[in-house]
């Protein structure tokens, strides 16, 4: 969607604890040839400033990663704001993000956890000790994109990855 994205902003609240989750980014970046710049968000006051920092440094794209805190999911509209007025790219974690207004969302399908979470709950239920089932992980995805916020911050899609997407927000 991006091809020419060389660097890109991750907005980690670095008060709750998740450093597996940024030396994975960091190795991501490294092996993409991505310069990976992370801005730590603790509040909502730290979104401006992030974004302003992000802008200064000419990122290419911000990602939002997981937050336990839920300052993004509460401070939705405001990343958004930002997004439009900086004109950088946000990528969300759920489609609630591109839903609101950000540029696309990537996350794994959630009612296809939900059936699989049934199938463990059944197994239980008939039996089975939860420590004897395999730990399995998403494989199925889906790709949001928010073509309104496309145009609001002056990107046009390949047709080709459009047509890749599982839902296009007109």
């Amino acid at each position: 969607m991006l091809p020419n994205v060389s660097r890109v902003a991750v907005l980690p609240n670095t008060s709750a604890p998740q450093p597996q989750r940024l030396i994975d980014l960091k190795q991501s970046a490294m092996t993409m040839k991505i310069d990976l710049e992370i801005l730590d968000v603790r509040s909502a006051e730290d979104l401006s400033t992030a974004f302003a920092v992000a802008s200064k440094s000419r990122v290419g794209a911000i990602m939002l990663i997981p937050d336990p805190t839920g300052i993004y999911f509460a401070n939705m509209k405001q990343i958004i704001d930002l997004s439009i007025k900086h004109r950088i790219p946000v990528v969300g974690t759920t489609s609630a993000y591109a839903n609101a207004g950000a540029l696309m969302s990537y996350e794994p399908n959630e009612a296809d956890l939900w059936r699989r979470a049934a199938t463990y709950v059944d197994k239980i239920l008939r039996g089975a000790k939860p420590a004897d089932l395999p730990v399995e992980q998403p494989t199925k995805f889906e790709l949001v994109i928010n073509l309104k916020a496309a145009k609001q911050i002056g990107l046009t899609i390949p047709p080709n990855v459009l047509a890749r997407a599982d839902r296009v927000i007109k």
